[in-house]
């Protein structure tokens, strides 16, 4: 890529890889840029980013054609499209200084386009576009110990049990850095000194959340990775959690659930762990104790059973030769209805069948802008499909 004066981009560069030239039009500016300056645009939504991450080509060229209908054809609100580009002349800066914060945290950015992004996330749909990752993710075999962060004493002993011996066995493990199980997973893999451990985080590096983890962070990072797919800085929300679940799952061989109400977010893990065909255990409690209702009902239905580490571990071991074992679909509980427009959209796609966007404004009587928008909500929490012209199914 050449700049006006003849210099080519590639090599000036400054420590943080990007290119010390004047300011080139947005087409010629690398797309890693562009992930990163657009990630960090405050009013543009994570699924829109997530969409439009997937056809940079078609809206960020010379003549990308009307919005109204460049927006029809990505699949995003036209007010998404327009903050997209808007924000374009000003992507290198805000790319360096969403660079520059994450180093601040001990961090460094990874877009979907760089070889460091983790393969198991790009095969998600809908991939997360841009990480901030603190440390290293092993490169190994991972499993994941998700559950209540209200964990009594029997779920916090049977969470660090499981993660310590699964870390003995060189076998990372992955979850969410929340309350109760979550942590004591992190920190029953991080007892042997050999032990890896990834947090997949519900907001974005620099936050204090929980109040208090500060210490268990950084102790992540120093023996495995604190991984966010949130801008530097970026408050939780009850959104990002369903979000983050999915990347737990696809970051794991198995998902192991330790204490679950019926309709805890750890069985949006379980879901993802389905859908993406990763093997499922659950870990049996006390009746008359709700946070058994979930593993329960997973066992019900057909999760393997997990009384002690080398339940997992004998499934796993087989995984060294050719031959894969996955778990038969398990019918997991339907999730409640959804409220507002969301519960109005998938009322209205009847399973098995296919609608347009345009269809579904006729059925909610809702604009074309919030349709689009809550689509891509949807499709990003697994609960409904693109599928090829545009059109949505049940997922």
């Amino acid at each position: 890529m050449k700049t006006t004066n003849g210099e080519t981009l590639s090599s000036h560069t400054n420590p943080s890889g990007m290119p010390q030239t004047n300011p080139d039009p947005p087409s010629l500016r690398p797309t890693t840029d562009l992930l990163i300056g657009l990630h960090a645009e405050k009013n543009l939504s994570r699924a829109a980013l997530a969409r439009l991450a997937e056809d940079l080509d078609a809206w960020t060229g010379a003549a990308p054609g009307p919005p109204e209908r460049l927006a029809h054809q990505l699949g995003v609100p036209k007010r998404q499209l327009e903050t997209a580009l808007a924000a374009l002349p000003g992507a290198r800066d805000a790319g360096k200084a969403e660079r520059e914060r994450a180093a601040a945290f001990g961090a460094r950015v990874v877009t979907r386009l760089d070889p460091g992004y983790p393969q198991a996330l790009a095969e998600l749909p809908l991939a997360p576009p841009v990480l901030s990752i603190a440390g290293e993710v092993p490169a190994g075999p991972a499993v994941a110990i998700v559950g209540s962060r209200r964990a009594d004493a029997y779920g916090l002993e049977v969470a660090q049990l499981f993660a310590s011996a699964l870390a003995e066995r060189e076998i990372a493990v992955v979850s969410g850095f929340a309350r109760g199980i979550d942590a004591a997973a992190h920190r029953g893999a991080l007892a042997p000194l050999s032990g890896r451990t990834v947090a997949i985080l519900g907001c974005g590096l620099g936050i204090d959340y929980p109040r208090g983890h500060a210490h268990l962070g950084r102790a992540i990072a120093a023996r495995g990775a604190l991984v966010s797919e949130f801008p530097c800085g970026y408050e939780p929300r009850s959104w990002n959690f369903p979000v983050r679940n999915r990347s737990i799952a696809a970051l794991s061989q198995a998902v192991l659930v330790v204490q679950a109400a019926a309709r805890s977010g750890s069985l949006s893990t379980a879901r993802w762990a389905l859908d993406l065909g990763r093997d499922l255990f659950a870990v049996p409690g006390q009746i008359f104790d709700e946070r058994s209702l979930g593993p329960h009902a997973l066992l019900r239905d057909g999760a393997f059973l997990a009384q002690h580490p080398k339940d997992l571990l004998d499934l796993l071991a087989p995984r060294s030769g050719t031959q894969m074992l996955i778990l038969p679909q398990i019918p997991i509980e339907p999730e409640p209805p959804l409220p507002g427009l969301a519960g109005a959209i998938l009322a209205a796609l009847v399973p098995g069948f296919d609608r347009a966007p345009e269809d579904l404004v006729v059925a909610t009587g809702a604009p074309i802008d919030r349709v689009l928008a809550t689509l891509l909500e949807l499709e990003l929490l697994g609960r409904i499909q693109r599928i090829p012209g545009g059109r949505y199914r049940r997922g």
